[in-house]
């Protein structure tokens, strides 16, 4: 493609929004939801989440499919057309979904493909824990020695290595060949699963206990005034407001510069704010019904054990992967069944995210040189899956939680704020506003979303990123020593920032660098 107007368009409306919401509802709507709702008090972890939803998540989802509507390009081409000096934020954004959050992402795929075999004859035995994290994970038994590298896990490895596969096939034709069929599969497919799976859990005995405590709001857990407001920076109230900002980044795809691209493949008239409205609705709406499957486990599970709900289980990463197996054993009846269906749930979740965040950096490299479509996804996959060899290992899961809280924290949420100082103070958000009205549907983008672009939205996203900085630097994180939060934390922010920087210097093909008149004397 050497121009612009001879990108690949979407086949059809149904095609884009199954693959935004297939971007959107993954492992993050199921997996991740899950222990953070679970970590951060159940039902209370709702209302912060909801906030996020209102004050972020909708407003960000319109202005990115603005952005990548009206530019028509990935982000680095769009934020390049706006101002080349912001053209390096382009490029951070795909760059922190592919060679950050794909890396482990497609790891933990990985795990769930592994799962997927083990839930036929129930593999992982009466102690799901101790099998998780010693047979499977193969970390080791001594404490003293839990960091240290020692060796890769070959399962993960070649699981690994399927999805980048997997990916790689779906990708390396045009969407609407490739990624828009895949998704137009793996949607309807997923929402009968996840239908199956609630009604399954639902009815356990016990369930009930578990949802009351998953819709019940604790207050306390989320009020930051509670006691006054000395000392309000070390509350731990702020943990659940910054975590429920980071899952709607996460969930919604917010900050990886995927919706900015799959906009820019719309055609020139598209119902943007209807779009993003769906989208943004359909994603949370998934995520909280699949948490009453989750929920409803863990009600089975502590009426089995007579126990409370928040004593079944450590919340983490291995929920999904201890809990549930050990819930799959104490079923009455159809062990194997269960397993396979919820297992088969996720695997099929990852995977419809797991090609947006190629598609995003694939579609940026495209615009900017010019390269043939093939190339640069199969180049993209053979260095993400070297990049994702570390997360193999048996310090794999310590890695992948460190660089999931660096990059949500920080990079996706810094990413919606650079779009709102982009959009609301460089480019005028009347501007977006009118293109976006004119662009076709019934709903009207109002005033309002001009304020919560220029002021509400990123002064919100500015005390988030400076409360969880606060509690980095004043706490540490997770207990990990600080040779790991350097070498994978602050490393995966700094691998994904320095390559952005020096490819905005690169000069772009003339044809790339038009604006329209009437953009012009906009711009600053």
């Amino acid at each position: 493609m050497s121009k612009n107007m001879e990108r690949s368009l979407w086949g059809s409306r149904i095609g884009f929004l199954f693959a935004a919401i297939g971007s959107a509802v993954g492992l993050g709507n199921i997996w991740r939801f899950s222990y953070m709702a679970y970590a951060n008090g159940g039902g209370a972890f709702l209302i912060p989440y909801g906030v996020a939803l209102l004050v972020a998540g909708i407003p960000l989802m319109i202005l990115e499919y603005a952005i990548g509507h009206k530019y028509q390009g990935a982000p680095p081409l769009a934020f390049m057309k706006v101002n080349k000096k912001m053209e390096w934020a382009g490029w951070w954004m795909p760059l922190v979904a592919s060679m950050g959050i794909m890396l482990f992402y497609a790891v933990v795929i990985g795990w769930c493909i592994n799962y997927l075999f083990y839930s036929f004859d129930l593999s992982w035995g009466a102690d799901t824990a101790a099998f998780f994290k010693h047979s499977f994970l193969q970390r080791p038994l001594d404490s003293t020695t839990q960091f240290t590298l020692q060796s890769v896990n070959w399962k993960i490895f070649g699981a690994t290595f399927a999805v980048w596969t997997i990916c790689w096939g779906i990708c390396y034709k045009e969407v609407n060949h490739g990624i828009e069929k895949a998704c137009l599969i793996f949607m309807p497919l997923l929402l009968i699963l996840t239908i199956v799976l609630v009604a399954w859990s639902v009815t356990l005995e016990g369930a009930a206990e578990g949802i009351k405590s998953y819709i019940t709001p604790d207050l306390d857990k989320i009020n930051v005034f509670k006691n006054g407001l000395n000392p309000i920076l070390n509350k731990p109230q702020w943990k659940v407001w910054t975590s429920a900002f980071g899952q709607i980044f996460f969930t919604l795809s917010l900050g990886f510069g995927i919706m900015i691209t799959y906009a820019s493949y719309l055609p020139k008239k598209a119902n943007l704010v209807g779009n993003a409205l769906f989208v943004t609705v359909a994603n949370c709406a998934y995520s909280i019904f699949a948490g009453f499957a989750v929920f409803g486990v863990l009600g089975f599970m502590a009426h089995s054990q007579n126990v409370a709900i928040d004593k079944v289980a450590t919340a983490g990463p291995s929920l999904c992967f201890v809990v549930y197996p050990e819930a799959i054993n104490q079923l009455p009846a159809a062990n194997e069944i269960f397993g396979v269906l919820f297992f088969m749930t996720l695997v099929v979740a990852g995977l419809s995210s797991g090609i947006s965040l190629i598609e995003a950096f694939a579609c940026s490299i495209i615009d900017k040189f010019n390269v043939k479509r093939g190339k640069v996804i199969t180049a993209i996959c053979m260095f993400g899956f070297l990049g994702s060899i570390i997360f193999t290992t048996n310090i794999g899961l310590f890695v992948l939680d460190i660089v999931d809280h660096f990059i949500n924290n920080y990079g996706l949420l810094t990413g919606g704020l650079l779009e709102c100082i982009l959009v609301g103070w460089m480019v005028k958000t009347y501007l977006i506003r009118k293109h976006v009205n004119e662009s076709g549907g019934i709903l009207q983008l109002p005033v309002l979303w001009d304020w919560c672009i220029k002021l509400l939205t990123p002064i919100i996203l500015a005390i988030v990123i400076s409360m969880a900085l606060w509690a980095d630097l004043s706490e540490g994180y997770g207990g990990y020593p600080l040779w790991m939060l350097l070498s994978f934390g602050i490393s995966a922010l700094l691998l994904t920032l320095i390559p952005s920087i020096i490819l905005a210097f690169v000069p772009w093909p003339d044809e790339k660098k038009e604006h329209k008149p009437e953009d012009e004397h906009l711009l600053t």
